[in-house]
């Protein structure tokens, strides 16, 4: 009985609560500047990102596993400068036609997926030939020492923290999918532990 109603409850609550650091909003506006005509958001959560999205953008699809986090999207919908549609589903089955979208993002979303090979499959299947992945992702350290950690941690994390894993090799994964990385920013977040803080901030293109 908790453990349903800490994951449908409050770790949206949670969720939206962590993402909503200041240390994160300086990311944000980066990433999105770049998108462009049809974008799909994978992970949209409680829809932070909505009120950085630039005037080229067409229409945004926002994709979410979480009823509860769309909830608080569709109110931060009302303010949003451009047409937005949400949608509950997976990453790994993302309900769009192949080649319908030009531009996919993704923030702090890969971590907590729980299959990131097939989401990115999908990812790929849904991007127009031309169309570009945007993504700032926290993940693995090149550091051996704060890779122990990170791995001594993520079985306990993704118990709380709805899946999050500290450990993947963003940059890694991302390549492995098909897609070439042709622009990637690495390092620590300030003043954020660095187990928790290795960003991976980037655009990548169908291979």
């Amino acid at each position: 009985m908790f453990g349903c109603w800490y994951e449908t409850v409050l770790l949206p609550r949670l969720i939206h609560l962590s993402m909503r650091q200041k240390k994160l909003a300086e990311y944000r506006p980066r990433v999105l500047s770049e998108a462009r005509g049809r974008v799909l958001e994978v992970g949209i959560g409680s829809g932070l990102n909505l009120w950085f999205y630039p005037n080229d953008v067409e229409r945004l699809l926002g994709l979410d596993p979480s009823a509860k986090l769309l909830k608080m999207a569709r109110k931060a919908q009302t303010h949003s400068k451009v047409p937005v549609t949400l949608m509950n589903g997976a990453a790994e089955s993302i309900p769009l036609s192949d080649a319908s979208i030009d531009t996919v993002v993704m923030t702090w979303a890969l971590c907590s997926i729980a299959d990131p090979v097939r989401a990115l499959g999908e990812i790929r299947r849904v991007l127009r030939p031309d169309g570009a992945l945007l993504f700032v992702e926290h993940g693995l350290s090149p550091e051996p020492e704060v890779c122990v950690w990170q791995n001594r941690l993520t079985p306990f994390w993704k118990k709380i923290g709805g899946g999050c894993h500290l450990n993947r090799p963003i940059d890694e994964l991302i390549t492995a999918a098909g897609f070439a990385i042709d622009m990637l920013t690495v390092g620590y977040m300030k003043d954020a532990p660095k187990a928790f803080g290795y960003m991976y901030e980037g655009r990548a293109q169908k291979r």
